[in-house]
This record gives C-alpha cells, structure tokens and sequence, in this order.
C-alpha cells in the first residue's frame, strides 16, 4: 500500500524517520482509518501563513501592509496549494474510499490542497519550520516565477466580463447565496448567473474573494463549451 512514499519522499527532499507521520498526513477522512490528515492541515495551514508572510516581509521591502496582505491571500488559499500539491504529484498518493477514488477525488482541490498542507504540518513536527520553509518556498518559486500581485491575483471577473460581452452582448450577475459562519470568521457564498441561468457557485471570506472564485470556476465551464 505504501511502496511508492520513497518517490514522492525523494520529490520532497526529506525522509520521514517516522513514517506513520507521512502516512497520516496523506490519509483522508474517507478511508475511516483510526486516524486522518484533518489535525497535520490545520497544523500546515498555520505554518504556512508564517512561511508565506515571512517571505512577502523580506522580498518586498517597500510594499505597504495592504498590498501585503493581498499577496499572501492570494498565495495561501486552496487554488494555490492545489498547485504545489500537483507539482508534488500528490493525488497520486492520497489514501481516500473507493466512493470518493470514483468521485474523481484525487483531483479534487480541497483534498489536494488539504493533503499539501498536511505534508507541511507533518514536516514541521519531524523536521522543524526549516525543512518546511525550504520545500514551501521552492514550490511556490516553481509556480510562480514572477511573484507580483500582475502574476498572481489574475482578475477572473474581468475576464469573464470580457468573455460573456464579447460571446452573449451581456454582463454577468453576481448574487449572495447566503453568509455563513461565526461572525469574526464569517463566509460569503456567491453565485454568478449569465442569461439568466447559474453558472457556477463559490464561497469565501469575502464577497469579493467569493466573486473572484465564482468567476473562475464559470470561466472554465464556458471555455469548454467555446471549444
């Protein structure tokens, strides 16, 4: 079940001594092991907002704290991960149920996200925030050669904009589904509708994030059916 952990060890640069850790950190909750990777994610996500940030500090010396906070939003999200984790080849090496192998879950973005952000936590606990930072930062320098908020917070809705007028003659509409969550980590789910009919749904921390996802995801569906 496990024979393969050494190449994707070898794409991480790092051996586990523990390799129960690994394991654990590419288990997903749908396998119904005695455990999961849903407390080595928390534990990454953290680190990686510290990894993140630290970097944009030292890079960008003169940017303002506004714009600051822009990037690392726009580089510690699900999307992002999503990408690093492919870089890493990980859906090939998540642990998930037979129902969700069916669902296509090994490219789903939540579990592959997930997963990347386990790996992180799970590095962290063995190897300590260096090991950690060293892997993070080469991914991150991998998928985005040129770090600016140009290259990295693509505008999807102007885009979409673009592609709907140019397509249709119309504009799309954005409409709030429903706000979720407690108030100081509130979550916004956004529709967007073209011709009068739904398109694609997201949700986010902010309208304007929930937007932007929305967006995306309708820009895909509409290039496909464009070809």
């Amino acid at each position: 079940m496990y024979k393969e952990l050494d190449k994707l060890q070898k794409r991480l640069g790092y051996q586990f001594k523990d390799q129960n850790l690994i394991i654990e950190a590419l288990t997903h909750k749908s396998s119904k092991q005695p455990y999961n990777n849903e407390r080595l994610e928390f534990l990454g996500d953290a680190v990686l907002d510290l990894i993140v940030g630290e970097y944009l500090y030292h890079e960008f010396k003169d940017v303002a704290e506004g714009e600051l906070s822009k990037l690392r939003a726009s580089l510690v999200n699900e999307k992002s991960f999503e990408k690093l984790a492919r870089l890493l080849h990980l859906g090939e090496h998540i642990y998930i149920s037979l129902a969700e192998e069916n669902n296509s879950g090994r490219e789903k973005s939540s579990l592959l996200s997930n997963a990347f952000e386990a790996i992180i936590g799970a590095l962290y606990l063995e190897a300590g925030l260096e090991q950690a930072r060293s892997l993070a930062i080469m991914l991150m320098e991998e998928a985005y050669p040129k770090i600016n908020m140009d290259a990295i917070f693509r505008d999807h809705k102007t885009t979409l904009q673009e592609l709907t007028q140019a397509h249709f003659g119309m504009t799309p509409e954005y409409r709030l589904v429903r706000s979720f969550g407690p108030d100081h980590k509130k979550e916004f789910e956004i529709a967007v509708s073209v011709r009068g009919n739904d398109l694609a749904v997201a949700s986010g921390k902010s309208k304007k994030e929930a937007q932007q996802k929305a967006a995306m995801i309708a820009l895909d569906i509409l290039k496909k059916e464009f070809k």
